[in-house]
């Protein structure tokens, strides 16, 4: 089947499961009747929702797709270069300070201030006089990441009572936008920074034969990496800001996106952003729905499906090595 054809069909498809998590609520399967107050005020929250989820999945994916060419690693993603657990290290102390309570745009301004810092020592680490490998940038990532979750869990055992149950509600992911402005500002930073990725195509496509190669067709290779790495960091930052901390969309979409459309990040990167904001959706659709009128953290559900994927692509990719 041609690519064209892929692309309508998967567009198609996306826009039927957006349309279908209108459907999917607390307490069923039903579209709430908006001539009600009640009625309206729900319908708005869903789509409310879809949008955030969309943005959110849509970053993740598309910072996916980046980290995965600039590294050559089929599984590198948002957390492997401690990207989402500096965010989210900084957005836990601007929640419990109240510092993202005083504007609406403190928490994704935290958030990727401290993804910056902590992208600034992963390559402090990993460089050695020189320009940091790929090995050594994802070595110093597990490790910086890890010690961020460990400083994370230490915050949230320290915080007051009054504080704990909002801060463990958004390390599991939470698409509950606490305002349009953050909404707005939010989407608006995710949009660009994907669009900036989708004009590095032909850079990324040059870095995944290997820096040496890229270099000698005449591409600069440092400024690429270090563009891409900030983009990825900014648009991951902002997403954990928005929605909190949801792992493996990352990792999922982009397999799945160059599955089926190919390794040219022309078309990979616009596919997997769209995939990842459906994703995401659908993952939070399901979540409201499962346990209904319980519900469920959307990090969960897509923590129980990329810890599967996860063990597929690490089997998959033993015998081949690394990088593709």
């Amino acid at each position: 089947m041609k690519t064209s054809m892929r692309i309508a069909i998967f567009l198609f498809l996306s826009c039927v499961l957006l349309a279908a998590c209108l459907f999917l609520g607390a307490f069923g399967f039903g579209l709430p009747h908006p001539g009600t107050a009640t009625g309206h005020a729900i319908l708005m929250m869903r789509v409310n929702r879809i949008i955030t989820g969309f943005f959110v999945g849509a970053a993740l994916a598309c910072a996916g797709v980046v980290f995965q060419a600039l590294l050559r690693n089929p599984l590198a993603e948002p957390y492997i270069l401690g990207v989402s657990s500096g965010a989210g290290l900084g957005a836990a102390i601007a929640i419990l300070t109240g510092f993202a309570l005083q504007s609406f745009f403190g928490l994704p301004a935290i958030a990727f201030g401290a993804a910056l810092l902590t992208l600034g020592i992963v390559f402090a680490l990993a460089g050695n006089h020189g320009s940091p490998s790929v090995y050594s940038l994802i070595l110093s990532g597990v490790i910086v990441s890890s010690i961020c979750s460990s400083l994370l869990m230490f915050i949230v055992s320290m915080a007051p009572v009054e504080g704990l149950h909002s801060v463990i509600w958004w390390m599991l992911g939470n698409l509950e936008p606490t305002s349009r402005q953050l909404l707005i500002v939010s989407a608006t930073l995710i949009t660009a920074g994907c669009a900036v990725a989708w004009a590095m195509s032909r850079e990324l496509d040059a870095l995944t034969l290997g820096r040496e190669t890229a270099h000698n067709i005449g591409i600069r290779t440092t400024f690429t990496v270090i563009t891409g790495l900030l983009i990825a960091t900014l648009i991951t930052a902002t997403a954990v800001g928005l929605a909190g901390l949801i792992g493996f969309v990352g990792l999922i979409v982009p397999h799945v996106a160059r599955n089926l459309v190919g390794p040219k990040h022309r078309y990979l990167i616009p596919v997997a952003a769209i995939g990842g904001g459906v994703f995401l959706a659908v993952c939070d659709a399901f979540a409201r729905f499962v346990l209904s009128p319980q519900e469920l953290p959307v990090g969960v559900v897509t923590a129980l499906v990329g810890g599967p994927f996860f063990l597929f692509v690490l089997r998959r990719k033993r015998m081949s090595g690394w990088t593709e």
